[in-house]
């Protein structure tokens, strides 16, 4: 029997180290042996992960144990995240989620079948709770995430989402001041800056509610 850990982080910009260090210090109480912990940075939509496949494919074995710190760091999908827990459990892996109750985890101290049997319904069903709660986690996530991007392509601020801004906003101010003066029509300054007129009238707009008193040059 060897014991393995698993963690992951969505991002790189995020750090493992506290999974990792969880996942020791756990087995280090218990006295359990850890053999190693595998680690990816990547998504917890799917399971198409370099380690994670190592993992299943070329390291656990039956009578193994796979310990995660948190049941999202296996996966946040409800779904695949289920599938795999059956997986394990076919291949005769003992899945280890440590932020379940240990009276849940450990089943392997019940000698009663019936009362075994039990245990391992509950097990299950909190397994499915807590992998409902990650899938839900995330959809929040991505629902906050996309509206957080509406609003900002609304104000017309995309420079953190890829597109950076056609100009800022104190040179349009500088540049538009000319049509103010009547020293350019709206149309020559917009093909000056390069603008397309959408963009062009979302600055213009912005500058007319800096600028509420100033009387707008006609083209």
């Amino acid at each position: 029997m060897a014991i393995d850990g698993y963690t992951r982080t969505s991002t790189r910009e995020q750090h493992l180290d506290r999974g990792i260090h969880e996942i020791q210090n756990f087995c280090r109480e218990q006295k359990m042996e850890l053999v190693n912990i595998f680690t990816d940075q990547q998504t917890g939509k799917n399971f198409n992960r370099p380690r994670y496949t190592v993992l299943i494919e070329d390291v656990l074995r039956e009578g193994d144990i796979l310990i995660v710190t948190e049941l999202d760091r296996l996966g946040r999908n409800k779904k695949d995240t289920m599938e795999q827990i059956r997986l394990l459990q076919d291949m005769g892996i003992r899945l280890m989620v440590l932020e379940l109750p240990t009276t849940l985890m450990d089943m392997s101290k019940l000698d009663n079948m019936m009362a075994r049997l039990m245990m391992e319904t509950i097990n299950n069903m909190m397994l499915e709770l807590y992998a409902s709660m990650a899938q839900a986690e995330l959809e929040k996530k991505e629902k906050r995430q996309k509206e957080g991007v509406a609003m900002k392509k609304q104000r017309g601020e995309w420079d953190d989402y890829g597109r950076p801004a056609a100009i800022s906003e104190e040179r349009f101010d500088a540049e538009f001041s000319r049509v103010i003066a009547k020293e350019i029509t709206p149309t020559e300054l917009r093909r000056e800056l390069g603008l397309s007129s959408t963009t062009f009238y979302r600055y213009r707009k912005k500058y007319l509610e800096k600028h509420p008193n100033i009387l707008q040059a006609e083209e």
